[in-house]
């Protein structure tokens, strides 16, 4: 097999791996906008398991490298690089907003109780 088409294999699939993270994501975050815990959390879950895959992905690319530069840096690789990274934070800022809409929720619901009382 020919090595740079590994290498180009491997960096797609950190692309397919870190875009499905963050459309999981972005899809929980719209799960909780409309009070579905469980689909949210999901959701969240998925995301979370193929940014894991991404994230092996590259670690493996820079034991790979060695600090030595033996990994060719071209513009798919930061591509690459980007999809992962934006995902990661995807990931991140998604949690905290879902715990946000959870606490809306509950003030929500604690107000419109005691407005039956």
């Amino acid at each position: 097999m020919n090595p740079g088409s590994d290498l180009e294999t491997q960096v797609m699939e950190l692309i397919i791996h870190a875009g499905a993270a963050r459309s999981d994501a972005m899809e929980a975050l719209r799960a909780a906008r409309n009070r579905q815990w469980p689909q949210a959390e999901a959701l969240l879950a998925e995301a979370s398991a193929a940014a894991r895959l991404a994230h092996r992905i590259q670690t493996r690319l820079i034991g790979e490298d060695q600090g030595q530069g033996k990994i060719p840096v071209n513009l798919i690789m930061v591509h690459a690089q980007d999809h992962l990274m934006n995902a990661m934070l995807a990931r991140e800022l998604v949690d905290e907003i879902i715990a946000l809409h959870r606490d809306i929720d509950a003030l929500q619901r604690r107000e419109n109780h005691d407005d039956t009382l």
